[in-house]
């Protein structure tokens, strides 16, 4: 012990340096209010040159499906998206995400991309007897599981796709109303800003797989962070709700 205490002195090992907000750190986890959580993180359009660009578009949709009480990812949907406002990927884009032009290119439009999307949370909420709602004060005691959106910020479901349904007049899924922003949540349980997704990973142990700004990879390394932190004892609450949606079908 005294060598311990020495070298620690001499700055020989770290102190841990995230300490978590809870007293179930250690102890068996804490009964989630959702039973499944959907990850999701969009890739977009984008450049380097210095102009401001208000017109993202997505031309990644990934979403992975992941188990709050095992930990497992059960399903998994993946989507690459045709931009209709900038139709070419910028080079910067392309080494950025890994997207290449062709895979854009055989994608789909958001419309349709959603169609597809909506097709598979019907799946999975027939098989698993899924619903979502966000105003859940108290684990669910019935057969029918809960299920919330989750994404590293609110920039997802926030801006990127909010906007870009609006500026393309389509309509977006209600469900995808309301979600639990995990940078936030991360930041008020370790009481600690994060350092982006890998730095979040990294501090609690965990190595970033696969390649970062690719959006399945991103999402399914989201899900892992969230694991880590339901087994730390983080309850997962709704932290961003849009008021009533004002958007248009187009025909």
């Amino acid at each position: 012990m005294a060598t311990k205490r020495l070298a620690r002195q001499l700055g020989l090992i770290r102190r841990k340096s995230i300490t978590p907000a809870s007293e179930n750190l250690g102890r068996s986890k804490s009964k989630q209010l959702y039973d499944y959580l959907i990850v999701i993180d969009f890739e977009s359009t984008c450049w380097n040159d210095g102009k401001h660009h208000n017109n993202q578009e997505i031309i990644e949709f990934p979403a992975v499906l992941l188990n709050t009480s095992t930990g497992e990812i059960e399903s998994e949907f993946h989507a690459y998206v045709q931009p209709q406002e900038h139709p070419v990927l910028s080079e910067f884009c392309m080494e950025l995400t890994g997207i290449k032009q062709a895979q854009i290119d055989e994608g789909v439009p958001l419309k349709i991309c959603l169609s597809q999307f909506c097709k598979w949370i019907h799946k999975i909420q027939q098989e698993k007897k899924i619903v979502f709602t966000p105003g859940v004060s108290d684990p669910s005691t019935s057969e029918v599981k809960l299920c919330a959106f989750v994404t590293w910020s609110d920039w997802d479901l926030g801006v990127c796709l909010e906007y870009e349904c609006k500026r393309k007049q389509l309509l977006k899924p209600v469900f995808l109303n309301s979600w639990i922003d995990l940078r936030a949540t991360y930041k008020l349980f370790y009481r600690r800003k994060p350092k982006g997704l890998s730095g979040a990973l990294q501090e609690v142990g965990i190595e970033f797989s696969g390649r970062e700004h690719s959006g399945l990879d991103d999402s399914r390394n989201t899900a892992l962070l969230a694991w880590k932190m339901i087994r730390d004892g983080c309850l997962m609450k709704i932290t961003r709700c849009l008021k009533q949606e004002h958007l248009l079908n187009a025909e």
